[in-house]
């Protein structure tokens, strides 16, 4: 059989793959052949590799990226830079480098300890939660420092005052940010992020209005990160008198992105809101999604 060229233009032209077999478009691509790669990833164009071929509808083939790791063990070890080389980025190229860095690191977490079989409890069985001190205790060299993944989301991600990287944050689960297919870049950064905001109301585990109970439900990473999204989003008090700062912010956000008989409905300004439960089973794609 001939060996087709499969030449994908991906994210305005920035990935050209050049595949030595034919790609099926419900599992992993093969990485035998080298890519050509244009320079706007830079240093993430590895990991954009690794994220368009495991990476599907924010879910991961997890059992083939264990097996075929090197890419993203490499793309890990160069994440190791002094730190002076990140003070001459512009703020968007240091807030992509923290958002890829972190979900390349949870990538490898779960991988290094795939298949995760925990006892079923207050997680299900396959959390990342079951690998000991996943965000809090691991630590992982970036920058010139060990940090933990909790330390990224605490402490580097809050000095872009922008809450809405806290939805692109793949945690491993399927509560979390729904992971992309493609690297943050600088070039694409607020555009990338907006579609991350847009991307949280179509998903249940972020955003659910209930018209006939009048009642909305929303992640609970709104509740993790209340000062973040207080100070980024105050809200419109005019139109919802009496509404908590965190349910200002909750609106500000996600108005745009509902339809518009939702926003009437929520206009009303007569629902109730509540957290819903976090969704902790790993976001593996392996035997066709998470159990």
């Amino acid at each position: 059989m001939t060996t087709p060229m499969i030449v994908r233009a991906a994210r305005a032209g920035v990935l050209l793959l050049a595949l030595g077999a034919s790609l099926l478009p419900t599992g992993p691509a093969s990485l035998a052949a080298q890519p050509v790669l244009l320079p706007d990833l830079g240093m993430h164009a590895s990991l954009e590799i690794v994220l368009d071929t495991y990476v599907r509808e924010g879910l991961v083939y997890y059992r083939a990226l264990r097996s075929e790791r090197g890419r993203l063990d490499r793309y890990i070890s160069g994440l190791d830079l002094p730190p002076a080389a990140l003070e001459g980025w512009s703020r968007d190229q240091r807030a992509a480098y923290w958002l890829n860095a972190y979900n390349a690191l949870v990538l490898r977490t779960v991988i290094n300890a795939y298949p995760i079989t925990g006892r079923a409890g207050e997680y299900p069985s396959d959390s990342i939660q079951h690998v000991a001190g996943a965000f809090t205790a691991k630590r992982h060299r970036v920058a010139g420092r060990n940090v933990s993944l909790e330390q990224i989301e605490k402490e580097m991600l809050p000095t872009f005052d922008d809450p809405r990287m806290y939805f692109a944050l793949g945690r491993g689960s399927v509560g979390g940010g729904r992971l992309r297919s493609e690297v943050f870049t600088a070039d694409r950064l607020d555009s990338q992020l907006t579609t991350v905001a847009a991307e949280c109301v179509t998903r249940n585990e972020c955003f659910r209005y209930d018209p006939a109970a009048d009642r909305i439900e929303v992640s609970p990473i709104f509740g993790w990160r209340t000062d973040a999204f207080t100070k980024a989003y105050p809200g419109d008090t005019t139109v919802f008198a009496g509404r908590s700062p965190i349910e200002l912010a909750i609106l500000h956000l996600v108005l745009p992105h509902v339809l518009p008989s939702e926003r009437r409905g929520l206009r009303a300004n007569t629902f109730t809101l509540a957290y819903a439960p976090y969704d902790w089973r790993l976001n593996d794609l392996t035997g066709g999604g998470p159990r």
